[in-house]
C-alpha cells in the first residue's frame, strides 16, 4: 500500500478491532509509541489515524493520558453538526451589518477582545520579525523611500514564497506571484479577475463571511454548498448544482476552513479538480490556514492543479500577525489582469515591510515560529474542547479540527445566536453567530469559537458566562 495511505490502513485495522470488541468503551488504546513500534509506522501516520477516528466519534483524546474508546452516552461533542436543510440555489448576497460591528470591536477571533489587563506576551518569533522589519527600514538608502515598489511586489519576497510552495509540491516561480494587502485583498483580486457582475460563485456553507462580503460588493450571485466539519465541501452537491447552473468560480479552503476547521482529504481534492475541469469553472484556493497544522503538513490544492484551474491566495496574517497586512496571489492565466487590478486598488505594497519579511523567511525564523505557534494552538484547542465538554456535556456538538484557529459549535436546543449577540455584549462578550457564515441566514444554533488564546482564567470564565446566557435564552 502506498505510504500516503498507511494511516488509512491503520484506521481500518483499529476499526476492525473495535468492531470485534478488543477494546470496549472506556478502554485505553495502545499508545502512539507502541503502535509505531508494532506497525513500523511513523508518529505522524499513527496520529493521523487516531485523529480521524476521534473526528468520527469512535475514540477520544484525554490530555496526558492517551486515546480511549468513546462512551456513546457521553460523546455528543464528536458528532457532526446538523446538516444544512436549505438546498443550494443561486441568490444575491446581503451580508449582515454584524460583520462590521464585530470587526470594529477587534473580536473576530476572541470572546474577550482588547482585554488589556490580560494580554499575552509577544513571542520570540514576532520580536525577531519586528527587528527584521526595523532593520530593513534603517537600511533604506538615498531616495529609495521616494519610489513605489514594482506592481507585483518585492521580488526576493516572491522568491521566498515560490521556494516554500516548491517544497510543498508546487511548480511555481517567483515571477507568477503578486504581493497583496492580505488574503482578503487577494480573494478580491481573484474574483474580479475571473468573474463578471452577476456571475455565480459556489462557496462552502458554513463558510467564510469575508468571502460573502466580497461577493456582495462585486454584485456576484452566491451558491451555498453544504460542507462537512471534517472533510469540507460536499462534492456531490457541488456536482449536481454545477450541472444545473453555470458556476463561474468556486471559493474553497481545503486546509482548516473557517468556521469549522475542516480539512479536505487529497482524494476529494482530486475529485474537486476533476469537477472544475469537466464543468469548466475556476477554483479560488484560500490557503491562509494551511501553515497552522498541528500534526502533518498538508499540501495545497494548487499542487494537484494540472490545467491552471486554481488561483492561489494566502497571507501571513493568521500565522504571524494580523498587523502584517501582506498576502499573495498566484493567478496563472489571470496574472496580468491581477497585477493591473492591484495597481488600481493598492498601487504598491510597503517596500521595507516586504524586505524585512523576506529576510525573516530566508533566515529560517518563520519555520521556527510556526513550530512554537502550532504547538501552542494545539494546546489551546485541547483546553477549549475540554472546557466545552465540561460545560455542555450533553447539549453541544463541536468540530475537532487538526489545525487552524477555530472550531464550530452547535447547540442541540432552540437558539438564536443572532439575538443573543446584544445580550452577550452587555455581559462583556463578543460572540460570532452562526448565521454570519451563511448568505441565507442558516445555523442560528451555532457559534464559531476561537482557540487563538489559552482557554483559562478570564476566557474560561467567559465561557461560563456564555453558558448562563444560553440557559436564559
Amino acid at each position: 500500500m502506498p505510504a500516503e495511505y498507511a494511516y488509512s490502513q491503520l484506521e481500518h485495522w483499529l476499526l476492525q478491532e473495535l468492531s470485534n470488541q478488543r477494546w470496549v468503551p472506556g478502554d485505553r488504546l495502545p499508545s502512539v509509541r507502541q503502535l509505531c513500534h508494532e506497525k513500523n509506522l511513523s508518529k505522524a501516520t499513527v496520529l493521523h489515524a487516531f485523529q480521524r477516528l476521534e473526528a468520527s466519534g469512535k475514540i477520544e483524546a484525554r490530555p496526558r493520558s492517551g486515546y480511549f474508546v468513546s462512551h456513546p452516552s457521553v460523546t455528543p461533542s464528536t458528532a457532526q453538526p446538523l446538516q444544512q436543510v436549505t438546498p443550494p440555489f443561486p441568490a444575491p448576497v446581503n451580508v449582515s451589518d454584524l460583520f462590521s460591528d464585530i470587526m470594529q470591536r477587534g473580536a473576530a477571533f476572541d470572546l474577550l477582545p482588547r482585554d488589556s489587563q490580560h494580554q499575552e506576551q509577544s513571542t520570540p518569533g514576532i520580536e525577531i520579525l519586528n527587528r527584521s522589519i526595523g532593520r530593513a527600514l534603517r537600511q533604506l538608502q538615498g531616495a529609495t523611500h521616494q519610489h513605489y515598489d514594482e506592481p507585483a511586489g518585492y521580488w526576493p519576497l516572491r522568491q521566498q514564497l515560490a521556494l516554500r510552495y516548491q517544497k510543498d509540491g508546487c511548480s511555481l516561480s517567483a515571477d507568477d506571484f503578486c504581493i497583496t494587502s492580505g488574503c482578503q485583498h487577494a480573494l478580491f483580486l481573484a474574483l474580479r479577475a475571473c468573474c463578471n457582475k452577476g456571475d455565480l460563485v459556489a462557496v462552502e456553507s458554513p463558510g467564510f463571511y469575508g468571502v460573502l462580503q466580497l461577493l456582495e460588493q462585486l454584485e456576484l450571485q452566491v451558491l451555498e454548498i453544504p460542507a462537512s466539519p471534517v472533510t469540507g465541501m460536499d462534492l456531490d452537491w457541488l456536482e449536481s448544482a454545477a450541472q444545473q447552473w453555470p458556476i463561474r468560480a468556486c471559493v474553497i479552503t481545503p486546509s482548516f476552513a473557517t468556521p469549522t476547521g475542516a480539512a479536505m482529504p487529497v482524494e476529494r481534492q482530486k475529485k474537486l479538480l476533476t469537477l472544475a475541469e469537466t464543468l469548466d469553472f475556476t477554483l479560488i484556493e484560500d490557503d491562509i490556514y494551511r501553515d497552522l497544522a498541528f500534526y502533518e503538513r498538508r499540501t495545497p490544492l494548487k499542487a494537484l492543479d494540472q490545467q491552471g484551474r486554481v488561483i492561489l491566495c494566502g497571507s501571513f496574517s493568521k500565522s504571524l500577525s494580523r498587523d502584517l497586512r501582506l498576502g499573495w496571489i498566484h493567478a496563472g492565466r489571470w496574472q496580468s489582469r491581477v497585477v493591473q487590478l492591484k495597481l488600481v486598488t493598492q498601487l504598491a505594497s510597503s517596500r521595507f515591510v516586504q524586505q524585512g519579511l523576506a529576510a525573516y523567511l530566508e533566515d529560517g525564523h518563520y519555520d521556527r515560529h510556526l513550530r512554537q505557534r502550532c504547538a501552542a494552538l494545539q494546546q489551546h484547542s485541547e483546553q477549549l474542547m475540554s472546557a466545552l465538554q465540561q460545560l455542555w456535556p450533553d447539549k453541544l456538538h463541536f468540530s475537532r479540527p487538526q489545525g487552524g484557529l477555530c472550531l464550530w459549535a452547535e447547540w442541540q436546543q432552540p437558539l438564536n445566536t443572532l439575538k443573543l449577540y446584544q445580550q452577550a455584549l452587555q455581559a462583556g462578550l463578543v460572540i460570532t453567530p452562526g448565521p454570519l457564515f451563511s448568505a441565507s441566514g442558516q445555523f442560528g444554533q451555532a457559534l464559531r469559537l476561537s482557540f487563538t488564546h489559552p482557554c483559562r482564567g478570564r476566557r474560561y470564565q467567559a465561557l461560563e458566562n456564555l453558558k448562563q446566557l444560553l440557559q436564559s435564552a
